[in-house]
Parts: C-alpha cells; structure tokens; sequence
C-alpha cells in the first residue's frame, strides 16, 4: 500500500480535525436548544418571562464554550510557541548544554558510529568491471567508461577532419576512425594504437563478462595515445593557419 505524503497527512488531519469539531459543535447546539425548548416547555408561563430555567442553561452553555476556546487558543499558542523554541539550524551540544553524563555518553556514542562505519568500508575488495576501493578507479564502471570515449575521440577527430563520416551505432572503431590510421605509429607487430582500441571496444560491446582492469587500463592507454595525436594534429593545422594568413597579410 502507498504510503501518503507529508503534505497529504497534514492535508488529512486538518480536515477530520474540522469535521470532529463541526459535528461536536452540532451536537452542543442542539443539545442547548433542546434543553432551552424543555424548559419553556415546563415553565409556568410557557414564555421566556421570569424563565430562570432558560436563563441558567444559556449561562452554563455559554460559558461552557467560551471556557473551549479559550483552552484550545492557549493550546494552539502553547504550541506555537515551543515549536519555535525549536533551532532551525543544527547546533552541537557543549559540556555547558547537558550535564557531563549525558554529554560523555553522547561523545562516545559518535565515536562509536564513527570508528563502525570505517571498519565497514570495503578494503580488497574486487568488483567484476569495476575498479577496487582505495585506488585511483576507484568507482569507474570499466564498461561504461570504455564505450563514452568514443563520442569524446569523434568529437576531436572531427576538429581534424570536418568530413569525418558520421558514426554509426554497431561500426566498429577500425573501420570508423579508419582515416587516422595513417597518422597513428605502429609497433612491432604492425598494429596502431587503434587497433588496441577497437579490441577494447569490441569486448566492452560484445563479451558477457565485464573487463578487467587490465583491459581497461590498455584501452584508456589507447585512447590517451589517440587524443594527444589529434591534439598534435590540431596544433599543427592551426599553426601552419597562422603563418599562412601572416604571409597573405604581409
């Protein structure tokens, strides 16, 4: 079942706090008039004329709910005025505040919380395709962070070349980012950068497990070595920009 609001209790309880007193106000009138119609009734006249009766039950009712309001105004600024005894802010207790008891065991019960939740933390603990508590991954989602490079390297190669095709959901990163194999060293074996990429991708993508954090450290390094290329290349373009608009100038 759901539970209501804050604002819908409130709501709730203001309104069966009206209803309660419509009703018992309700019952007093009418309790009053019968009473006051009784005693006409009974009276040797049949009239208000030297009813006394009349006149006793009016004074006691009247008097019984003047006495009501006046209980349940103090009672409303009673209230009111404990609650804003009440400190907006939070303030710590100093020794002068509570007695030294009080304030002893209140001390050691924070130290107490404190020391728990610092034995609870997580120490060489290894999640799958997460990085390990304490280290410098600590909280990166190796998947995730692996597959939000790829708008970052598009983004930055399309500084290089504006006619950069677009990317494709499925493409792989090889066949994508095809026009900066040129510009990308090979070692060895004959493999760029982008190739130790676009494995990274295709497993982030593809394989059920999640990476290790060796994969992950091997694709970051790629992308590094991708970026600081562009970040080479766009340098240039806008050099070799600069001294040529410095020759049309002079």
């Amino acid at each position: 079942m759901r539970k209501l609001s804050l604002r819908a209790q409130a709501w709730v309880s203001d309104i069966c706090y009206a209803l309660l007193v419509l009703v018992t106000g309700c019952f007093f009138a009418i309790s009053g008039a019968l009473l006051l119609s009784q005693a006409i009734r009974t009276s040797p006249f049949k009239s208000w004329t030297n009813n006394w009766d009349a006149v006793i039950i009016a004074a006691t009712y009247l008097l019984v709910c003047i006495i009501s309001i006046a209980l349940c105004v103090k009672r409303r600024i009673t209230v009111r005025r404990r609650l804003q005894r009440i400190a907006k802010t939070h303030h710590s207790i100093v020794r002068r505040e509570v007695p030294q008891p009080v304030h002893e065991y209140i001390s050691q019960e924070f130290a107490r919380s404190c020391l728990v939740s610092y034995e609870s933390q997580p120490r060489n603990t290894v999640h799958s395709g997460w990085g390990r508590p304490g280290t410098r991954l600590s909280s990166i989602r190796f998947r995730r962070a692996l597959l939000d490079t790829i708008a970052e390297i598009d983004a930055r190669t399309r500084l290089v070349i504006p006619s950069h095709p677009n990317l494709k959901p499925h493409a792989r990163m090889l066949h994508h980012f095809r026009f900066l194999l040129p510009l990308l060293p090979k070692d060895e074996e004959g493999l760029s950068e982008l190739h130790y990429y676009d494995s990274a991708i295709q497993l982030a993508r593809t394989v059920d497990r999640e990476p290790t954090e060796e994969e992950y450290q091997r694709g970051m390094d790629a992308v590094a070595s991708i970026l600081q290329m562009l970040r080479e290349c766009r340098s240039e373009m806008l050099e070799d920009s600069r001294v040529q608009m410095n020759n049309v100038m002079s």
